[in-house]
C-alpha cells in the first residue's frame, strides 16, 4: 500500500463565528473565502500584480490536484493565474498533429527547444502511439510544458502531474529555469488523502465537458439537478455561468475505483515521500481527512462532507436532495470526515501566504 503521511490539521474554525455557508453554491462559497481568509486573499492578489509563483502540486492520483486548484483562482481571481496539467499538454499534441500548420509551428518548436537522446520525429511518433516501444523523455516533455506556459505570459502558475516517476524528481528541482522566471519562488503543495475516500470520489465523479471542472454525485453536488424522467436518473448541472447548465458526465473507468490506478497510486507515494525531504523548497502540506473525534474542535459542521442522494418528487416536480453524514476510515483506521474542497482551499490560501513570505 502506498506510504501514508501524517500531516498536521490544520484549523478553519473561528471561534465565535456562526454563519453558515453553503459551500456547493458558487456566490455563498465567495462570502465563505472572505469570512475564513479574506486578508490572506487580499495579500495574494496585491502580490500577483507584480509577481508570480510557481506550485507544484503532489498528491496521488484523483487527490483533488485540480479541483483545489481551480478554488484558489476562484477565491483570489483568475486574472493572474493558471492550472497546467502535463497530461492535458500532453495529449493536446495530438490535436496539433492533426492541424498542417500547428504541426510545423510544433517541429519548428521543438527542433529549437528540445535537446535529448531520440529525434524529434520519433518523439512525435512515441506521443501518436506509433513508436509503442518508446518511453516519452523527460526532456520532451519539459519541452512541451515550455510552450505551453509561453502562450500563458507571465502569470503565477500551479504544476498538475509532474514529476510523474522518481526519475523525474530531479528535473523539477530546475523547472523555474525552463519557464524562464529566474527569481520566481516555487514551493511544493503535498495533497493527503485516505485511499476510501479516493476510491469513493473515482466512482461518483462527473466532469463538466465544457470547462471540465469534476464534482461528484454523491460528495460534491453542484447547486442544480436534473432528472431524467425516461432514463430514471439524475444528473449534475455545471455551475459555471459561462456553460450554462450543461449537464456533467462521468469519466470512462471511474466506475472501477482506486484499484484500477492502483500501480500509479504507488508510485505517486513514492515520489511525495522522496520531495517531503527536500530542503530548500517551501512546503504547503493540505489535509483532506480530519479524526471524527477532533472534528468539533478544527473546523465546522457545513465544512465537512456529506454524502448526497436524491428522489424524484412527482407533486413538486422537483429534485429532492437527501443529505446524510460520511465517515471512512483513513490508512490507520481512524473514523474519519473529509472535508469539502473549499475547506481545503482555505489552508492552501494561508499556507501560501506563509510559503511566499507575505
Amino acid at each position: 500500500m502506498a506510504k501514508s503521511f501524517d500531516f498536521p490539521i490544520f484549523k478553519t474554525k473561528i471561534d465565535g463565528e456562526e454563519r453558515k455557508f453553503s459551500l456547493e453554491d458558487p456566490a455563498s462559497r465567495r462570502k465563505y473565502f472572505d469570512a475564513k481568509a479574506g486578508p490572506e486573499i487580499e495579500k495574494i492578489r496585491g502580490y500577483l500584480q507584480n509577481n508570480t509563483f510557481v506550485g507544484f502540486l503532489l498528491g496521488k492520483k484523483n487527490s483533488g490536484k485540480g479541483t483545489y486548484s481551480k478554488l484558489f483562482m476562484e477565491a483570489v481571481g483568475k486574472e493572474h493565474m493558471a492550472h497546467i496539467s502535463v497530461g492535458d499538454i500532453v495529449r493536446s499534441v495530438h490535436d496539433d498533429l492533426a492541424d498542417s500548420t500547428k504541426k510545423e509551428e510544433l517541429i519548428v518548436f521543438l527542433r529549437r527547444r528540445y535537446r535529448g537522446f531520440i529525434a524529434v520525429e520519433q518523439a512525435l511518433d512515441v506521443i501518436t502511439g506509433r513508436d509503442t516501444k518508446t518511453l516519452l523523455p523527460t526532456e520532451v516533455i519539459l519541452a512541451l510544458v515550455e510552450r505551453e506556459i509561453g502562450k500563458l505570459e507571465h502569470k503565477a502558475i500551479f504544476v498538475d502531474g509532474f514529476p510523474r516517476n522518481l526519475d523525474q524528481v530531479s528535473y523539477a528541482l530546475f523547472f523555474r529555469a525552463i519557464i524562464g522566471y529566474r527569481d520566481d519562488p516555487d514551493f511544493f503543495v503535498f495533497i493527503d488523502v485516505p485511499e476510501t475516500v479516493i476510491d469513493e470520489r473515482m466512482k461518483y465523479r462527473v466532469v463538466c465537458p465544457i470547462c471540465h471542472v469534476p464534482r461528484s454525485t454523491k460528495l460534491l453536488r453542484t447547486k442544480d439537478i436534473e432528472y431524467d424522467a425516461e432514463s430514471k436518473e439524475f444528473h449534475l448541472l455545471c455551475d459555471n455561468p459561462e456553460c450554462k447548465g450543461t449537464r456533467m458526465v462521468a469519466k470512462e473507468g471511474d466506475e472501477l475505483g482506486i484499484e484500477a490506478i492502483r500501480d500509479r497510486i504507488e508510485v505517486d507515494g513514492e515520489i511525495m515521500g522522496m520531495l517531503s525531504g527536500l530542503n530548500g523548497v517551501p512546503k504547503v502540506h493540505l489535509r483532506n481527512a480530519i479524526p471524527v473525534t477532533a472534528a468539533k474542535e478544527y473546523v465546522d459542521d457545513y465544512e465537512i462532507t456529506p454524502s448526497y442522494r436524491y428522489e424524484w418528487d412527482e407533486q413538486t416536480r422537483q429534485v429532492r436532495v437527501i443529505e446524510e453524514p460520511w465517515i471512512v476510515k483513513d490508512e490507520k483506521g481512524v473514523e474519519s470526515y473529509s472535508l469539502l474542497p473549499a475547506a481545503v482551499v482555505v489552508s492552501l490560501i494561508k499556507q501560501i501566504v506563509a510559503a511566499l513570505g507575505l
